[in-house]
């Protein structure tokens, strides 16, 4: 996994109106947004964030991009996505970021992102993916909104499929007199660029880093897959997890719930059976959100 420590952000989709926000919470954060893209619009200017007409103009201009965020609808990402790839393959370039925020991106398009994203390394975070911050450095997409009253630096990493509680989790941890060293909503769509294990060896790398918590969801087995990562020795330090979807157990199968990937197909996508793994990996877990900041303060007092 790659993530840039000095990001420069490009942002396709810059003057639409969540693209305009996403610019201003950046902003807010301190993160360098150089440049944006948007068809038909360029010589204009977003928060003296200059706007071009495509990407190759915006690399031409800017050579030293290494991170881009998608904010366009949909039925237009993976069209946005491939204009970036056939930008970064002219430049040769490689170890780069993206970030798609769309939800509902059809299936199809999202397998064809994720392949081209493999061939030429590049990390994605995403689809449906509420961002990632690195809180008192940079914050990439709209996670926290612009005050990040949530968000303080320290040694905590948190990892969660829901944007929403992503945010809440580490406001918990905040509240215990801890900060975070990064969060990221991972995206809740059925296929996802980046899962749990895939941010491990960063974060094992990462000195910063000593505590890091997982917060799951029913439907899909990335939990089973990061328990097994763990298993295997890729991530050694502390770990806590908190799976949502209590109540879905009382459902019948085949139930979506919220995240297009919240499905609740056999057994194997159930609640029980993602606590199950990670009980067997050994990592810590917590019954409710509340039992996240004791297990914190028990942890690293």
């Amino acid at each position: 996994m790659f993530i840039p420590n000095k990001p420069k952000v490009l942002i396709q989709g810059i003057t639409g109106k969540e693209g305009r926000r996403a610019l201003t919470f950046m902003q807010a954060s301190h993160t360098s947004v150089v440049a944006g893209v948007t068809p038909g619009k360029g010589g204009q200017s977003v928060n003296g964030v200059p706007v071009y007409n495509s990407v190759a103009e915006a690399f031409a201009h800017h050579p030293d991009i290494n991170l881009s965020t998608l904010y366009v609808p949909p039925r237009f990402v993976l069209g946005a996505f491939k204009e970036l790839v056939d930008t970064l393959r002219q430049r040769q370039l490689s170890s780069f970021f993206v970030h798609i925020i769309s939800e509902g991106i059809p299936l199809k398009d999202t397998a064809l992102i994720l392949e081209l994203g493999r061939q030429l390394n590049i990390t994605i975070l995403g689809p449906s993916s509420i961002g990632l911050i690195k809180p008192g450095e940079f914050k990439i997409g709209s996670i926290g909104g612009v005050d990040n009253n949530s968000f303080a630096p320290g040694s905590i990493a948190i990892l969660s499929k829901s944007g929403g509680l992503a945010s809440e989790v580490a406001l918990i941890v905040k509240s215990h007199g801890f900060g975070q060293s990064l969060v990221a909503g991972l995206g809740g769509d059925i296929l996802i660029g980046s899962s749990f294990h895939d941010f491990f060896s960063y974060l094992e790398k990462d000195t910063q880093t000593k505590l890091v918590i997982l917060v799951g969801e029913v439907g899909g087995t990335y939990e089973q897959q990061a328990a097994k990562a763990i298993q295997l020795g890729q991530l050694t330090k502390p770990t806590i997890a908190f799976v949502s979807g209590l109540f879905t157990e009382t459902l019948p199968k085949g139930v979506a719930l919220g995240h297009a990937g919240a499905l609740i197909e056999g057994q194997q996508s159930t609640r029980q059976a993602k606590l199950n793994a990670f009980q067997e990996a050994g990592v810590h877990l917590a019954p409710t959100l509340h039992d996240i900041g004791l297990l914190v303060v028990d942890l690293l007092k």
